[in-house]
């Protein structure tokens, strides 16, 4: 019987990564073509095989490509981080948000501009990265000190508390030194200053990230279990604690450091893989994977589109797809 279980759930999520995978290659596909100037499919084929100097290979290699590139890579990360805080936190609204990541990169961008630190991409990916971390492990270290270690229930309240503090002081950083321009766009999320150096910086991040968490996700399967079961079946609760934590900074931090706070995909996209195939993060993570990096893929391309020639900030699109979703399982959890 177990043995049946699980090769049903090993078909089920070949199935998810196999039509997420589609969809994806498809949204890339339109997400190259569509836009302010639309470019047919042929043309985008043909200058991605062979470039050129002509408007529209310019247009598909130095604007359009990176930035559906970077799409993909960002969902992808805020997914599997959110599946990891899910997980750890035994928190079905958990997301990187949770432990106040988002907000901390924000206010180290805010504090950057304020200084006018000009950096670059990579200096702002950095920073962010730094921002991050010290908020994450601000967050845990207030939520660990106590007998039994880290506590789920104080990390969540830590998390909310300290990241509603961060973004606040990032605002009022924004309004006193008259950069509420620049910094509207973090705090809004979107993809119009992705380039190729992000998604470099992207994809080396996401080598050291998605690895760890995949090695990570046997465990995290026994510590959502109940930290008394993971410790009772030998688990270092603690350490694979302290290592996931650190692997969603590395992959929301940067994530934000590229597209700003984009919201709630980290919270949907897990939860809709476990509704499918169950508690298994063996299964939740890589599929999450996928699933989150074409969620955002289209995400964009309606961001894009919906309201020509401006933008629609991406993370208002999450918003509109996300908040329903959560209310639903806000609602769900105070039944149960």
């Amino acid at each position: 019987m177990n043995e049946q279980k699980s090769i049903n759930k090993i078909l089920i999520s070949s199935s998810i990564i196999f039509i997420a995978l589609i969809l994806f290659i498809v949204g890339v596909a339109l997400s190259i073509s569509l836009g302010a100037k639309d470019i047919d499919l042929y043309t985008v084929f043909s200058s991605i095989l062979q470039h050129n100097d002509e408007i529209d290979s310019l247009i598909v290699h130095h604007v359009r490509m990176p930035r559906a590139i970077a799409a993909g890579l960002v969902g992808a990360f805020l997914a599997v981080s959110g599946a990891m805080m899910q997980g750890i936190t035994r928190n079905p609204i958990a997301d990187p948000s949770i432990i106040g990541v988002t907000q901390g990169a924000i206010l180290a961008m805010a504090i950057s501009y304020a200084l006018q630190i000009n950096v670059g991409s990579a200096g702002l990916m950095v920073l962010a990265f730094i921002g991050a971390g010290i908020s994450g492990m601000l967050v845990y270290f207030i939520s660990s000190r106590s007998k039994r270690g880290g506590d789920t229930v104080k990390l969540t309240l830590a998390g909310v508390a300290l990241g509603t503090l961060f973004i606040s002081i990032a605002t009022t950083i924004s309004l006193y030194f008259n950069l509420a321009q620049q910094l509207n766009f973090w705090v809004a999320g979107g993809l119009t200053s992705a380039t190729w150096t992000g998604v470099k910086l992207l994809s080396i991040v996401g080598i050291v990230g998605i690895t760890a968490a995949l090695i990570l996700s046997p465990k995290i399967t026994l510590l959502s279990l109940g930290e008394d079961v993971a410790v009772g079946l030998g688990e270092r609760v603690e350490v694979v604690r302290i290592i996931g934590v650190v692997t969603v900074i590395l992959l929301s931090g940067s994530a934000v450091a590229v597209a700003g706070n984009i919201a709630f995909v980290g919270l949907i996209v897990p939860q809709i893989i476990r509704s499918v195939i169950g508690p298994d993060y063996r299964y939740i993570i890589p599929c999450s994977l996928v699933t989150g990096a074409t969620l955002l893929v289209y995400s964009d391309i309606v961001a894009r589109m919906i309201n020509q020639p401006y933008e629609t900030p991406l993370g208002s699109i999450t918003a509109i797809i996300g908040v329903p979703i959560f209310i639903y399982l806000v609602r769900k959890g105070a039944r149960q």
